[in-house]
């Protein structure tokens, strides 16, 4: 099976580059990544509990309801995380609908388990094991920075759509006005890690890394670019407040 189907290899676009502080090559990313969230697993839910105000749970169901997912549709969750937007998408679906997740972090998954009763898989989104046009939506909530190669990453996605499938990408953004850059630098590079020190050493870089990757993250325009270019037609980009993006994009 050729994974990019008829779009030929193209240069890689990585969401941010290398961070020296916890990683120096691109290729130390993955590893990095993977332990970071394995090591601070059983805290996560609290600390986005205190860094979201509590109010992340709902934000996600009315995302995947603005993106149209609904009754009786076929939903994977990829890097599902501790399992947030997998239980609502398992709300919205109902019954006659179906949602599995995958997540590089073991210890996530496990996480997981105790939030929502679907299937799950430890996998890399690079590489979903997953069969062509299985799904009629994808979903990813805060992890795009994460991911090695944005066009590879978005390749494998529109793989295993159907036609019409929807994707939607919920991801922080870096804000361009200065003053909402420096509230949320302000706010997420040192308040939240302060609170997440709390949980430990490691709950704390997982933080910081959280923030360093918004600052350095490549711009809105990019990340529609290469969902352009592996053959998702007329992507968009909404959210709420500038910190906030909503990327959906739609199978041909």
């Amino acid at each position: 099976m050729q994974r990019l189907g008829t779009f030929k290899k193209i240069d890689p676009v990585a969401p941010h580059p290398p961070l020296p502080r916890y990683f120096d090559k691109a290729e130390d990313r993955r590893g990095f990544v993977s332990g970071i969230f394995d090591t601070t697993a059983a805290h996560y839910d609290w600390i986005n509990k205190v860094m979201s105000f509590g109010t992340g749970v709902r934000y996600r169901k009315d995302a995947l309801e603005r993106a149209g997912i609904g009754a009786g549709m076929r939903v994977l969750d990829v890097c599902m995380g501790s399992g947030q937007v997998s239980r609502a998408a398992v709300g919205l679906v109902g019954e006659h609908g179906w949602v599995c997740g995958l997540d590089a972090s073991i210890n996530m998954l496990r996480e997981a388990r105790s939030c929502v009763s679907i299937p799950i898989t430890q996998a890399f989104v690079e590489k979903l094991p997953v069969a062509n046009e299985s799904f009629d939506a994808i979903t990813m909530g805060y992890a795009l920075r994460h991911v090695a190669d944005l066009r590879e990453t978005f390749a494998e996605y529109r793989r295993v759509l159907r036609p019409g499938g929807r994707l939607l990408v919920l991801e922080f953004t870096r804000p361009s006005s200065r003053i909402m850059f420096m509230l949320a630098r302000f706010y997420l590079r040192r308040v939240v890690p302060a609170f997440a020190r709390l949980k430990g050493r490691d709950a704390r870089t997982l933080m910081e890394y959280f923030w360093d990757t918004i600052e350095n993250c490549v711009p809105p325009e990019v990340i529609l670019e290469a969902m352009v270019d592996v053959g998702f037609a007329e992507p968009k980009r909404s959210g709420q407040i500038e910190l906030f993006s909503e990327y959906l994009a739609v199978r041909d």
